[in-house]
Order: C-alpha cells, then sequence, then structure tokens
C-alpha cells in the first residue's frame, strides 16, 4: 500500500505542496481537544500496516509538539508499519550547550523525546553548531534538505549582481554553498551577542563588490535583531539596501517589522514556517529525502 500523508493542525500549506509531488494517500485526522485543554489524535484514515507520514512545522513548538508526539504515538499504536516525521523548521536546536549555570542542553532532551514516538525524521537546515550531525542527539535515520540550491535559484533569477553576505562566522559554510550555486561572491560577518535582543556586528571591506546587490542570509531569523544590525552596517558602509532572505522565518514579536523598518529591499523566505514572506519553495527537495528515507526503511522492514 501507498504511504499516507497526514498534515497535523496548521499545517495545511506545506503538506499541500507535498501531497502534488509524493506518491502518498492523503490521510484525514481529527484533532479532538476536551475542556480541560487535553488533545487526542482519531485517524479517520486506516494506518495499520501502513507507512505513516506526519508533517508538523514546530515554530512556536510547545503548543503543537505534544499534539504531534500522541499523534506519532497513536498511529504505532494501532499498528502502523513506521511512522516519519517532516519537521521543516526543527526547534530546540540552538541550546547545544549549558550557556548559563543551572541551565540544561535542551536539545538532547527534545531529540530524545522526538527519537522516541517516531522511525524517521525528514528536516531542513537544523541549527547544526556545536554538533556536527543530527545523529548526535537523534537516534532514529535522519535526512536533512539542504535550502542552498533553492536558495541560489531564487538569487539567479531574481537579483542583479548579488553578493551574499552571512551574518556571522558560523554562516560561513553555507554561505559559501549559496554563493557557489550561484556563482557570486560572499563573506561573512563578525557578530557579538550581549542578550536575546542586543547584538552588534562588523563588517569587512566592502570596496571590491561596489555595484554589487547585498543579499543577507540566515538560517534562522528571529527577534531579526541580528539582520537589522547587519542591514544598518551595509548600508553605512556605502552598500545598496540589501535584499533579506531566511530559511526559517521565525519573526518573533516585531522582528519582521523591525526588519522592514530598518531600510531593505526585500524580505524573501523559504517554506519551512508559513509567512507572507515565503517564496522560495522547500516541498520538492524534502520529498526527494522522504522518498530517499522510506526506502531505507522498507529494505530494513524486509
Amino acid at each position: 500500500m501507498r504511504p499516507v500523508l497526514f498534515s497535523m493542525p496548521g499545517n495545511d500549506g506545506f503538506a499541500s505542496q507535498l501531497r502534488s509531488i509524493l506518491t502518498a494517500e492523503i490521510g484525514d485526522m481529527q484533532m479532538h481537544h476536551f475542556p480541560d485543554g487535553e488533545s487526542c489524535p482519531r485517524f479517520m484514515t486506516a494506518v495499520a500496516g501502513r507507512d505513516v507520514i506526519l508533517a508538523c512545522a514546530l515554530d512556536r513548538p510547545d503548543g503543537k509538539i505534544m499534539e504531534l508526539y500522541l499523534a506519532a504515538s497513536v498511529a504505532r499504536e494501532l499498528g502502523a508499519r513506521s511512522v516519519g516525521l517532516v519537521i521543516p523548521y526543527l526547534p530546540y536546536m540552538r541550546q547545544d550547550a549549558r550557556f548559563m549555570e543551572q541551565e540544561g542542553v535542551t536539545s538532547a532532551h527534545f531529540a530524545r523525546l522526538i527519537s522516541g514516538c517516531c522511525d524517521w525524521l525528514v528536516t531542513v537546515d537544523p541549527h547544526l553548531h556545536r554538533y556536527h550531525d543530527l545523529a548526535q542527539i537523534y537516534t532514529v535515520p535522519s535526512r536533512i534538505a539542504h535550502a542552498a540550491p533553492e536558495l541560489a535559484k531564487w538569487i539567479v533569477a531574481n537579483v542583479a549582481l548579488p553578493v551574499i553576505i552571512g551574518p556571522d562566522v558560523e554562516s560561513e559554510q553555507w554561505v559559501a554553498s549559496v554563493a557557489a550555486e550561484a556563482g557570486c561572491p560572499h563573506t561573512v560577518l563578525h557578530k557579538k551577542r550581549r542578550g536575546d535582543r542586543d547584538v552588534e556586528v562588523s563588517i569587512p571591506d566592502v570596496a571590491e563588490w561596489s555595484g554589487r546587490t547585498p543579499v543577507l542570509v540566515d538560517d534562522i531569523v528571529s527577534t531579526a535583531r541580528t539582520m537589522v544590525a547587519a542591514v544598518k552596517q551595509v548600508k553605512a558602509a556605502g552598500m545598496a539596501p540589501p535584499v533579506c532572505i531566511a530559511i526559517h522565518p521565525l519573526f518573533a514579536g516585531d522582528g519582521y517589522i523591525a526588519l522592514q523598518v530598518a531600510g531593505v529591499e526585500r524580505i524573501v523566505s523559504c517554506n519551512t514556517i508559513a509567512h507572507s514572506s515565503n517564496r522560495i519553495d522547500m516541498a520538492k527537495v524534502v520529498a526527494v529525502a522522504i522518498e530517499d528515507l522510506l526506502g531505507a526503511h522498507s529494505k530494513v522492514v524486509t
């Protein structure tokens, strides 16, 4: 039987893109909420003996994770052959160390929760900084759908004479990948963070790129303070207002408005999180990763 794809509440946009690509049946699941706030998923499409795919963007994760955990666990209880999670934005990756006394490494605890309810995981460019691979904390097979090729395609089609600029030294590797794909130069800024909303950045000499269009690229844009500081530095250096691209457009609080007010040419994002700035579709790349994992899991089960 074909795999069956279920969209978690609020995820119809990305799931609908996957529907047109995957050779999967579209499943119907109802999420009942009791008066006290507890959730109870009910699969209207039978899952016994079938490969189940649950699509869920986990921005603002704390209000969504229990529903996803229960849906995956119930699918297993009902005899699903396998349960895979498609989480375009994988949260809880930035707390990959103990930054202050008496804190915890919450990325590892979240990974244990997710690994315990599924058989495989697909995501888009997770924040891998101190971890070099998801397998360091996730115990289920995973695939990462990389956004760099799709970003490069959009830049080539929409930006004249671009220069790709990353927000910090950590971004060097994937900013370089985008630039290589787009056939243009790149550089990175130097960042000093003093708090969640207090960021200072400095820009290297950009005289050699006079006349080029700056394209600021970041993986996660949350409060947008890093991007705003970068916009100010780019403009102060005499460059044109930049195009800003976010792989994961969280835009917490007034982040999106603050970036607009900073004076940018355009704000664009991938559709890993639903937002009005979405212009770069990751569904095809994610679908390839899903098919790959389904095939690998099928061989193991067989």
